[in-house]
């Protein structure tokens, strides 16, 4: 794959993320899922406390740990 930098809408689609995210090593996904993680206990370190989160949308699922 070459890397290169685009600014065209067309690059922005599901399709080319899905593409773009299965390029990347085991260890780049877990480093992505990590920096994610960080992102979300920074900006809310209290979700960790909440018992029940709603999905934000149809599209996304919640696991919870029971």
């Amino acid at each position: 794959m070459i890397e290169t930098v685009s600014h065209e809408r067309s690059q922005e689609s599901l399709e080319a993320k899905a593409i773009w995210f299965q390029s990347l090593s085991l260890e780049e996904r877990m480093d992505l899922f990590v920096a994610f993680t960080n992102l979300i206990l920074e900006n809310n370190p209290d979700i960790v406390k909440q018992k029940y989160v709603r999905p934000a949308s149809d599209t996304v699922r919640v696991i919870s740990k029971e």
